[in-house]
């Protein structure tokens, strides 16, 4: 590592930056019972939001582990895109999950 640092006479630092981070956005969403991830507007919601994206991004919904909250991200080129995507699965999440609140992220 030492002997490339010095061939090619960068820092460290531009050497270990390889990628350049995407705008990312994060909801939680609680839920009051059932399985909201099993219901069909949210699977629909979170395939249009993966077309939306267009392989310029993705997204990510989970359930947690120890609370009953859905985690919804998304991070892609577009902030705005980013914003709606997930906006878009979170309505939805409210919606099938009952409780309809923003949990704290």
């Amino acid at each position: 590592m030492l002997a490339e640092l010095v061939r090619l006479q960068k820092p460290m630092s531009a050497l270990a930056r390889q990628f350049a981070p995407v705008p990312q956005k994060l909801e939680n969403v609680r839920f009051s019972g059932g399985k909201p991830l099993e219901h069909a507007a949210v699977k629909s919601a979170i395939e249009a939001a993966e077309k939306r994206l267009n392989g310029c991004g993705r997204v990510l919904v989970r359930a947690s582990g120890t609370e009953p909250l859905i985690r919804i991200m998304a991070e892609g080129e577009d902030e705005a895109l980013v914003a709606a995507v997930v906006d878009a699965v979170a309505a939805a999440v409210r919606s099938a999950g009952g409780a309809g609140q923003r949990a704290a992220e």
